[in-house]
């Protein structure tokens, strides 16, 4: 069995299981006394919230918050395979991709009943709330604000005398300069840019400016095999140019900054979640600037939205909800959380805790902030709810890509194979 298909079967059996949880069997937490929290991140996400548990621990001294964390690729199949064994966390780090089908397989509990109450977050302003809404109900709080960015070592753009990225270039001109970077590098194994073609977010924000998207109102997909291939024809053509890293480097990325071409030191750039900045200069030793996505054409769209950067949700079941509401309000509304936190989850959607968090920020963190900022006059609407099995079309991006990119089917059977799979997993019920 692939590792794709058994993938596959992980998270369908952990979603098959989401329709057993009921309030009183949802989670594993015997006593309201101790909690457990589960989320996706790097080291430094690591540090910040468990240094976050350690200060809530003095302001509730009787609540044990057990917490552990995993990478992207591997955390979807872990949360399936605890919700699925009725074991899942109280605390659950949700993205705007699955807190659909985890609320409406009843996986998660309704929060509206704390609003105004243990959970103050009026000042979220109501499109920053209703984004953790699944029909109507609060599922979800919002972590922070983020939009997709490209991530760049300027030192490292500057050494070949050419133009680094930046606002307002288009595809054409990044390509065209990554090319000029490859005749240029300063090192042997050094290229423009990671391979941002199996980087859902990059596809994404891609389709954005050309007015199409991922998914559809009526939740099929909103772009076809033309589209597609078009995509990986782009990035294929990159390779060939020496801009873009080569297929058995890029393979090593598992989605996930530690892995990422630029940290790993084999390219300049890297596609990512403007939320992650802090995470990227934290274990990369060049300094890094960042600038929004080049575009299909002077004239067209960004492509870029503000989106909940991740979610918070509990556990539908738990027997620590009031507590673990509680620790939510800690992290978003309390300064001495959100101080701890600060952005690398996001900018803060309180605007009173933006406000007193701002002028303590250190230049990496008011860099972030700052690109917010810069893009937000610029963005479009967030995107439709997305389907049941949305969450699975990062996996099949990532791998159509790479079967391209090594040269096992060509950019148009990619375009063809990426609708086909995409279709498969949207229609899993």
């Amino acid at each position: 069995m692939s590792m794709m298909l058994q993938r596959r079967a992980v998270l369908t059996a952990g979603l098959a299981a989401l329709s057993l949880a009921t309030i009183g069997g949802g989670s594993a937490s015997a006593q309201a006394a101790r909690i457990r929290l589960l989320w996706w991140g790097s080291q430094e996400r690591a540090d910040r919230t468990n240094k976050a548990i350690a200060a809530f621990k003095q302001v509730k001294p009787d609540l044990d918050i057990a917490g552990e964390f995993a990478g992207w690729s591997d955390y979807w199949p872990r949360l399936a395979t605890q919700v699925a064994g009725r074991n899942a966390p109280d605390l659950i780090q949700m993205d705007y991709r699955y807190i659909f089908e985890y609320a409406r397989r009843g996986a998660l509990a309704p929060l509206d009943e704390y609003l105004g109450k243990s959970l103050k977050i009026e000042d979220f302003g109501v499109p920053n709330i209703d984004s953790g809404r699944v029909d109507g109900k609060l599922y979800g709080i919002n972590l922070g604000v983020n939009s997709s960015a490209v991530f760049f070592d300027a030192a490292g753009w500057e050494k070949t005398g050419v133009k680094p990225p930046s606002a307002g270039q288009t595809w054409e001109e990044f390509a065209k300069s990554a090319a000029e970077f490859g005749k240029n590098k300063p090192k042997p194994g050094y290229y423009a840019t990671a391979d941002a073609s199996g980087v859902e977010p990059s596809f994404e924000n891609w389709l954005r400016q050309s007015k199409k998207s991922l998914f559809s109102e009526d939740g099929a997909l909103g772009y076809d095999s033309k589209d597609a291939t078009q995509w990986f024809t782009m990035w294929a053509d990159m390779r060939a140019a020496g801009g873009c890293v080569p297929a058995d480097i890029q393979a090593l990325d598992q989605l996930n900054i530690e892995t990422n071409p630029l940290t790993t030191g084999k390219a300049a750039t890297a596609f990512a979640h403007s939320n992650q900045f802090v995470g990227y200069q934290a274990v990369n030793k060049a300094k890094l600037a960042l600038t929004s996505y080049p575009k299909v054409s002077k004239d067209t769209p960004s492509g870029h939205y503000l989106k909940p950067s991740m979610l918070m949700s509990v556990a539908n079941g738990s027997a620590g909800i009031a507590s673990a509401v509680d620790f939510i309000n800690f992290l978003v509304a309390v300064p001495e959380g959100v101080d701890i936190l600060g952005v690398e989850r996001g900018v803060p959607a309180s605007a009173s805790m933006r406000e007193q968090l701002s002028p303590k920020l250190n230049e990496v963190s008011k860099a972030m902030v700052e690109y917010i900022a810069e893009v937000t006059p610029g963005v479009g609407p967030l995107p439709p709810a997305p389907p049941p099995g949305a969450g699975e079309f990062a996996f099949v991006l990532k791998r159509t890509s790479e079967e391209v990119a090594f040269g096992k089917i060509t950019p148009e059977q990619g375009g063809e194979k990426l609708v086909k799979e995409a279709e498969t997993v949207i229609k899993r019920k």
